[in-house]
């Protein structure tokens, strides 16, 4: 299994990153080129999901963008990790559940390295982290799959800025809270997505073969 690396310095523009992704699952439907792993920061934006409910934009004054990915309203903005893929399921299982559960391992694997323990939980998607008895999100999932080939991606909370989740009900869950790692812990984390990266290729390979 073959998958190319892509690390971008600078923001991308949300719009950008999602026309290259689909150009990419096309070119992989084809097989012309390689699955793809990316990861990026965008610059301050809302975006939602296919099952998003206007009621859960509270600052009706911000600018939302409608995606194709599964999932409600969440927040990007600089000191956020984003890891967008490309991969074809056809390769292996097609088994959307297994696929999530391979991101989940990964982000949970990585944040264990730093000493911070996470989890998954099966009715709200996503990495969730125990504060004190109140549960916070640290990274968000969503995922489209189009001919068994899985795009979009996840988030994992580094330090930014949380105020910007006051807009909306990041993700739709009302009764947990938001938080980033620099908050659970204060240390270097400069290293995490190259960490990331290679956990997550090591999960994709046990599950494609």
């Amino acid at each position: 299994m073959t998958i190319e690396i892509k690390k971008s310095q600078n923001p991308v523009k949300y719009e950008d990153a999602i026309s290259f992704m689909e150009d990419r699952l096309k070119d992989i439907d084809l097989k012309k080129v390689n699955d793809l792993i990316w990861v990026l920061e965008h610059d301050h934006i809302y975006t939602s999901g296919t099952s998003y409910n206007e009621n859960e934009i509270i600052d009706k004054s911000i600018n939302i963008i409608k995606t194709n990915r599964g999932g409600k309203i969440t927040y990007h903005g600089p000191g956020q990790l984003i890891c967008y893929f490309v991969i074809d399921l056809k390769k292996g299982k097609k088994d959307i559940r297994k696929f999530i559960s391979v991101i989940e391992k990964s982000i949970i694997e990585t944040l264990k390295l730093y000493d911070i323990e996470t989890f998954a939980d099966k009715e709200n998607i996503g990495i969730w982290y125990n504060d004190n008895s109140t549960i916070k999100k640290v990274a968000a999932i969503g995922v489209r799959v189009s001919k068994w080939i899985a795009y979009h991606g996840f988030s994992i909370n580094i330090n930014n800025d949380l105020k910007k989740y006051d807009a909306i009900i990041p993700c739709g869950i009302k009764d947990k809270g938001i938080t980033n790692l620099e908050q659970i812990k204060n240390q270097n984390y400069d290293e995490l997505k190259n960490k990331l990266i290679e956990i997550f290729k090591t999960n994709l390979k046990n599950l494609i073969f």
